[in-house]
């Protein structure tokens, strides 16, 4: 089982720049996690805005990868907030990583801002990335303070992503049961309880999920799967033409639509003043 463990372990890309490279003033932050781990954060101070967007990497991503995506948030008047999990960027190291363990930091990090910046906690805005759109969806559904939820490029349930992946090695189904049996209980978590089709059931905010049609680690088809599962009006898909997994591309596209999301669902109020988003993004792994 040794070989699971380092075959499941998450690469560590450490950051490089800041957010002064995309001309963004931050709070560099350090932020108490669980087992008296510490994570690396980011805080982009919009003014006095009260809303504040908290953006979670996917799995081997780091907080800089995500900087493009935050930047029309930012300019749209949101503050935002972006963190390394554990195991992730230049946030401490713990023994494994699992999405329990990604909701377990996007926790610590939401009870950060509550305490250091509460005035910015009026409407909160979740945006997670695979692993961590997962994890976003998980933590919402056990909270009551969330506005809405930006879900981009979920999987629908883990067992079929465990699946997937090892069917890639040619394993017979009989050992794919077993290994799915055995991650289960290193995690303390079954599949069922935290998939991401479940967890959009006990969510009571608006949930935006955003998917590539080209992507090939986790297919369209888990988007749909997650609709059809839970079919709830405050539930919504945007299919994004010819984007893959690890980037979704013509952000000028969808990222207005994205803030039309939180305008029409959270009543999102932009800044009078939000310049038009002109980037493109990359969302790591």
């Amino acid at each position: 089982m040794l070989g699971i463990h380092w075959g499941f372990r998450a690469p560590r890309q450490v950051e490089k720049g800041t957010p002064q490279d995309l001309g963004f003033a931050f709070e560099q932050v350090w932020i108490p996690s669980v087992a008296n781990k510490r994570l690396f954060g980011w805080f982009l101070p919009a003014g006095n805005a009260t809303q504040t967007l908290v953006i979670l990497h996917g799995w081997g991503s780091n907080a800089e990868l995500m900087l493009p995506i935050a930047a029309p948030f930012r300019q749209a008047g949101l503050n935002v907030l972006l963190f390394d999990a554990r195991n992730h960027g230049q946030s401490d190291t713990h023994s494994f990583s699992s999405l329990p363990r990604f909701a377990e930091d996007l926790d610590s990090a939401l009870a950060w801002l509550h305490a250091n910046h509460p005035t910015a906690c009026e409407k909160l805005v979740l945006l997670g990335h695979s692993v961590g759109a997962g994890a976003v969806l998980l933590a919402a559904s056990r909270r009551t303070d969330i506005a809405a939820v930006i879900s981009v490029s979920a999987f629908a349930h883990p067992e079929w992503v465990m699946r997937r992946y090892l069917q890639t090695v040619h394993l017979p189904n009989i050992l794919i049961r077993v290994i799915n049996r055995y991650v289960q209980w290193v995690i303390g978590h079954r599949f069922a309880a935290i998939a991401p089709m479940h967890s959009v059931c006990r969510i009571t905010c608006p949930i935006l999920l955003v998917h590539g049609t080209a992507d090939t680690v986790v297919p369209l088809k888990d988007a749909h799967a997650i609709l059809a599962h839970c079919p709830r009006p405050h539930l919504s898909l945007l299919e994004v033409v010819d984007a893959g997994h690890a980037s979704v591309d013509k952000i000028e596209e969808h990222a207005p639509a994205l803030l039309a999301f939180l305008q029409e669902k959270a009543d999102f109020k932009p800044s009078p003043h939000a310049p038009t988003p002109h980037t493109t993004t990359d969302y790591g792994a």
